[in-house]
């Protein structure tokens, strides 16, 4: 890894999803409805867990963060995307390529720590429920959330300083629709290697123990539901894990196929393709996941409506 003088180049070239005019209003039109639909599902959650009391435990405490982080992550990519798809103006400034590689990294990564820490209170609510408000104190809940997001965005820090420690003199075009780790790599004339392993390194570092902790959380959850005789007892202990693993599949599938892929389908477009579902049309799914497939949820929003049209 070099110190590259790059000031030779002082914006990126964003070459984007499809290069025909057609192609484009209709991408324009999906990705707008998306993130529409991604921030209102994101604020009206943030919102219904504030105004509902029963809503005030640590799991939607949790939800409420994930909403956040939802939104701050498809306003990080998207209004740049739709610029480009609507004005044609593909460039970005090499402080905005910065800023949008921290932002996004730092985002998904400490989404990514978070659905652990939902695995974790889902564990202990199941498997040690007369323990859980003292395990899961509001303190406990805070210190999890900011730990979240201290390593999140230690592990950006470290990638952006050394991904842009490079030189960059050859190209400026990235072959992406923003400015992501492994495009921005390939434009670099300077070796590598090094920020290769210093990426297997944090992704490892995240993910592994992550994974692996939803993995325990919840292999132990499904042996205590097990032993539950009730079937209404049992039924209601699925569906508290029901909208959090379905979000969890979702995510880490998505983060599997982008960086576990065969090496026979690493192509630029599916890379792009699955970009567009980890970063675009997953804070949308989120809120859909959580208030089509959460009984509590469902009935909040049920009560809210209904003190609405009463007013």
């Amino acid at each position: 890894m070099a110190s590259g003088n790059y000031s030779m180049v002082t914006e990126f070239i964003l070459l984007g999803l499809m290069d025909q005019p057609k192609q484009k209003v209709v991408l324009f039109m999906m990705f707008l409805v998306i993130y529409a639909i991604s921030l209102l599902g994101n604020l009206g959650m943030i919102v219904l867990i504030r105004v509902d009391n029963r809503l005030h435990t640590p799991m939607y405490f949790f939800l409420s963060n994930l909403s956040f982080i939802d939104i701050c992550c498809t306003s990080t990519i998207t209004p740049k995307l739709l610029a480009t798809l609507l004005s044609g103006e593909k460039s970005i400034s090499f402080p905005g390529c910065v800023m949008q590689l921290f932002l996004c990294a730092g985002f998904v990564t400490v989404e990514a720590i978070l659905l652990a820490v939902m695995a974790y209170d889902r564990y202990v609510a199941i498997c040690n429920p007369l323990l859980y408000s003292t395990v899961m104190s509001h303190a406990v809940c805070l210190w999890l959330v900011a730990g979240s997001y201290v390593a999140g965005f230690t592990s950006a820090v470290v990638q952006v300083s050394c991904t842009f420690s490079l030189s960059f003199c050859s190209s400026n075009r990235i072959h992406h629709f923003f400015c992501d780790i492994h495009p921005l790599l390939k434009l670099s004339c300077t070796d590598t290697h090094i920020n290769g392993i210093v990426l297997f390194v944090f992704t490892s570092l995240i993910g592994l123990p992550t994974s692996l902790e939803i993995l325990v959380s919840y292999a132990y959850i499904l042996s205590t539901i097990l032993r539950i005789h009730s079937v209404e007892a049992r039924r209601k202990a699925f569906s508290t894990c029901a909208s959090h693993l379905t979000a969890v599949t979702v995510f880490y599938g998505s983060a599997l196929f982008i960086y576990l892929r065969p090496s026979s389908i690493d192509s630029l477009h599916y890379n792009r393709v699955a970009s567009v579902f980890y970063t675009v049309v997953i804070p949308m799914l989120n809120p859909l996941i959580y208030s089509l497939r959460n009984k509590d949820v469902k009935g909040a929003i049920r009560k809210t409506i209904s003190r609405s049209v009463c007013l």
